[in-house]
């Protein structure tokens, strides 16, 4: 009678077995494996030498000209910060070359600029763009959209875009934007709303230095 193959006996069995397979499976299909790992391969170096020799470079060159543009932009030249000239690129030329390899900022900058030029529509459209991860400047450039309809005297659009900005930072600087909206409201007629941006103001964020005066606002409203 043969003995029963033990336990130990049985994993080297099974283990052999798995190796044939394998061998088998690579004997069957190793061109067409090898193929694949080669095309990744490929793909991979050919994104490596894109980023060095392609990206790197274009973010090098967007972030200089970013450079000259801010500086005017600090120096209160918005049209040349904006539009350019012939030596040096403005925000609009860096966006439609480099797009946003620059930074996010390019867009705030193209934003604010437009906006302090009157080009409200183009502001908005700019603003509206900026897609970073800081909350702080996505809630101004929401409230730098609210500012553009302000210009256009849309001023609902304005209010929702205040608020929003409102919520979007919900720290010390939600304050200024709701007493914009608080503004925008009594504009509009609407004491009520605007008594409530204002109490907001009062009562969620006394720190802020929009709230030194902001009794003055509650009191003109209610007398």
């Amino acid at each position: 009678m043969a003995n029963k193959p033990n336990e130990q006996e049985i994993r080297q069995q099974n283990v052999a077995e798995a190796v044939s397979k394998t061998e088998l499976f690579f004997q069957k299909n190793g061109k067409i494996v090898y193929g694949c790992v080669a095309a990744v391969l490929l793909i991979a170096l050919a994104i490596l030498a894109y980023n060095r020799f392609v990206l790197q470079p274009k973010k090098a060159e967007a972030q200089k000209e970013m450079f000259k543009a801010e500086q005017r932009f600090a120096q209160g030249d918005y049209e040349l910060a904006l539009n350019g000239d012939d030596n040096n690129y403005g925000f609009e030329d860096i966006i439609a070359k480099y797009g946003t390899k620059g930074g996010e900022s390019v867009y705030m900058y193209a934003g604010a600029s437009a906006l302090q030029l009157g080009q409200f529509d183009k502001a908005i459209e700019y603003f509206k763009k900026y897609e970073g991860g800081d909350k702080i400047l996505l809630a101004r450039a929401q409230a730098g959209i609210g500012d553009a309809y302000v210009g256009l005297e849309d001023y609902k659009n304005a209010i929702t875009w205040y608020e929003k900005a409102a919520a979007t930072t919900g720290n010390l600087y939600a304050a200024g934007y709701l007493l914009k909206a608080g503004q925008v409201y009594e504009e509009l007629g609407d004491k009520a709303k605007a008594a409530e941006c204002y109490k907001k103001v009062k009562d969620q964020y006394p720190q802020a230095p929009e709230a030194m005066d902001i009794d003055k606002y509650i009191t003109r409203i209610e007398f």
